[in-house]
């Protein structure tokens, strides 16, 4: 116990020490984040109208945001697998930072499911033990279950593995092991049961698809290895972190797969919506072309569809996934027109035309802005930290035994 308390004092005495281009980072989230912050008072002081949702768009930018985040979590499995189960050393040494990833991942999608909240001083009522749980009946009961879950499960994972590190010490591995293969089947599930509360509303057809979860999954091992290929390039340039070829190499492949199993399941989808010509592909027609002179969202559809494209066009080229600008500029390509596609491009067709066939159409308000700039900030700012005091321990340079004390992100003492 001695030894744990000693870990978090110098861990947070490591916290508050970094180099002018840390601290100036680190202080920049930090506004973004009590921008955010304050905007999401007002809309706790004046409700939902400082928003543009309506009743007949009731889910917008905070759940479209939400969907993202989980598909970014459930993107660390990409990395468990081949570091755990088929032992691939070049993984298993960057493993780590996929599991603090998803940790800050998946605290932004609960984040943001709380800001879409009209009175979240009732969040209470989901509490097991306290309010009506209403589970297994309610599907929204299983994403809390799983959610939750799966950050306590890589908590752990991250913690022990960490501590055992700091302390100079070999993991025991039946204390991780096992929660490392429960782990893989939790991270399918997230995404998965975050899919079938689409799928479920049978009063929406928009959403009413077997392939909701697939696509799911799709996208989002697309675009959470694509968001770590980007982080590693950027540690490798302001830190003492290094990461191998051969892990951008894999992280790549996987990006590549999955981007183009996405594309082809995206025009399964459109098959479906189209040929039958029937009234249940209104919402479809409505995103992709217009309907009946609304088209708000046609561009961000389109633009989306065009990026991913091009994405894959360089990722299937081996010029073009070799060379290292190429496969950033794919990576942005490919997570910028997945957070469209899942989040605007999904959630607000959904909602449009109504059942009873109206249409209104939605675009963020101003205030909703500022939150969803709030929340990945501070998600950014956590990840930041995270990784401000997990790149030296994994390092070898803070340890029990000695090490610094003061550490830079661009590998400076103070």
């Amino acid at each position: 116990m001695t030894d744990y308390i000693h870990f978090l004092w110098r861990a947070y005495r490591l916290s508050f020490s970094g180099s002018r281009t840390f601290y100036a980072w680190m202080t920049l989230l930090t506004v973004l984040a009590v921008v955010g912050g304050n905007a999401y008072m007002r809309q706790v002081v004046e409700g939902l109208t400082v928003t543009n949702m309506t009743d007949q768009v009731s889910w917008g930018a905070y759940i479209a945001n939400f969907t993202f985040m989980v598909g970014v979590a459930a993107a660390s499995v990409m990395l468990v697998i081949p570091a755990y189960i088929y032992r691939n050393k070049d993984m298993h040494d960057v493993v780590l930072y996929g599991e603090l990833l998803a940790v800050a991942a998946i605290i932004m999608s609960v984040l943001f499911v709380v800001v879409d909240l009209g009175r979240p001083d009732r969040f209470w009522h989901m509490i097991p033990g306290i309010g009506k749980f209403n589970f297994p009946g309610s599907m929204l009961s299983w994403d809390v279950v799983v959610l939750n879950g799966y950050l306590l499960l890589n908590l752990h994972i991250c913690g022990y593995l960490l501590y055992m590190k700091y302390l100079g010490r070999k993991p025991t591995p039946m204390f991780y092991i096992p929660v490392v293969f429960l782990s893989i089947a939790w991270a399918i599930s997230i995404h998965t049961v975050t899919a079938f509360l689409y799928a479920g509303l049978v009063g929406r057809p928009f959403w009413n698809s077997a392939i909701v979860a697939p696509r799911f999954l799709g996208s989002a091992f697309t675009a959470g290895p694509g968001i770590l290929i980007l982080t590693f390039q950027v540690l490798s340039r302001v830190s003492e972190f290094r990461v191998s070829d051969r892990a951008i190499d894999l992280l790549r492949q996987i990006v590549t797969a999955s981007l183009l199993i996405n594309l082809f399941l995206l025009g399964c989808e459109m098959f479906k919506e189209f040929y039958s010509e029937s009234l249940h592909g209104a919402s479809a027609k409505y995103l992709l072309f217009g309907l009946h002179g609304h088209d708000m969202l046609v561009p961000w559809i389109w633009s989306a569809i065009v990026m991913e494209v091009i994405a894959a066009l360089i990722l299937v080229i081996p010029a073009g996934a070799r060379n290292r600008a190429l496969l950033n500029l794919a990576c942005v390509l490919s997570i910028v027109g997945i957070w469209i596609e899942k989040g605007m491009g999904l959630v607000v067709p959904g909602f449009i035309p109504t059942p009873l066939g109206d249409i209104v159409e939605y675009a963020p308000s101003l205030n909703e802005t500022l939150v969803c700039m709030g929340i990945w900030a501070f998600g950014i700012l956590l990840f930041s930290w995270i990784l401000h005091l997990a790149i030296p321990i994994m390092n070898g340079k803070f340890t029990k035994d000695g090490g610094i004390t003061a550490l830079s992100i661009e590998g400076e003492t103070t």
